[in-house]
């Protein structure tokens, strides 16, 4: 079983009964991208799960832009589509896993571990000489998801709040670096970034071919940029919790287990009146 990334010959090569392909192509500023990609052409026997509607949960105007969704909610979407013990669950979008990266934590969240990103998305796919399709997905049977305890674990933006003064983990800022200095902000109504957190911009994550760098090259990226903290002082977070689990993933890749995610990240962070914001780099 793959729990990171798979790569497109290690995906080509799988059963189809054992696999279970998503879909997660989507564009913040275009809600109706991905469904009308998934239209034009999928992997075979892929769904498609759009990010706003079922790895999200409904906004409120203080809890970020993609907050997490109702746990009971989203085992019945993976039941809905089979998931179940054993199968093999891939996540690919066109984005250099931008998105599928947040399907893999979620499921990790709810306790199925048996989920990977295909390395290169729907490029290398292709790129391999592998077909795209139409047709609807082939469907495995559904079941009862039942979350499981032990996945991943997240943080609250109040203990990011006393983390300020108490420095008990390291938060990593995965925006690029304009944004985390306050710079260029045309998506939340407040630049800048969470005082004491340090920036790796997801992007850094891939080499230049879209796929994911080493793991040996990723985990001494990290740990220099780290200083030695272990992975459990480590909390990630982005503009809206979804481009954060992208450093989750990597630092998982490389071998470095047990970070943690703030879901809320920037935009619940300037949501709340008072809460401190800094500049620069």
């Amino acid at each position: 079983m793959y729990r990171t990334l798979i790569s497109v010959d290690e995906l080509a090569v799988l059963p189809p009964e054992s696999v279970l392909l998503i879909d997660c192509r989507h564009q913040l500023a275009d809600p109706d991208y991905g469904r009308g990609a998934y239209a034009a052409g999928h992997l075979p026997d892929a769904h498609h799960l759009h990010l706003d509607y079922h790895l999200s949960g409904p906004t409120s105007g203080s809890n970020g832009r993609h907050p997490l969704p109702d746990r009971q909610r989203l085992a019945v979407v993976f039941g809905a589509l089979g998931l179940a013990p054993g199968i093999q669950c891939v996540a690919y979008d066109d984005a250099g896993g931008m998105f599928a990266a947040r399907l893999w934590w979620l499921a990790q969240w709810l306790g199925h571990h048996e989920v990977a990103v295909l390395d290169g998305g729907i490029q290398a796919w292709t790129a391999a000489g592998h077909p795209l399709t139409r047709a609807e997905a082939g469907s495995h049977p559904p079941v009862r998801f039942l979350p499981r305890d032990g996945g991943m674990r997240t943080v609250t933006a109040d203990e990011v709040l006393a983390n300020i003064d108490r420095a008990q983990f390291q938060l990593v800022d995965a925006r690029g670096a304009d944004r985390f200095r306050g710079e260029n902000e045309t998506i939340d109504p407040v630049g800048g970034h969470i005082p004491g957190a340090i920036n790796h911009p997801f992007a850094g994550n891939l080499a230049s071919d879209g796929r994911f760098k080493p793991a040996a090259t990723l985990r001494d990226e990290w740990e220099t940029q780290l200083g030695g903290r272990p992975p459990q002082q480590v909390v990630h977070q982005c503009g809206s919790g979804v481009t954060a689990c992208h450093n989750l993933l990597s630092m998982e890749y490389a071998g470095l287990n047990g970070s943690r995610l703030y879901p809320g990240s920037w935009s619940e962070w300037v949501a709340a009146p008072g809460r401190p914001c800094a500049t620069g780099a």
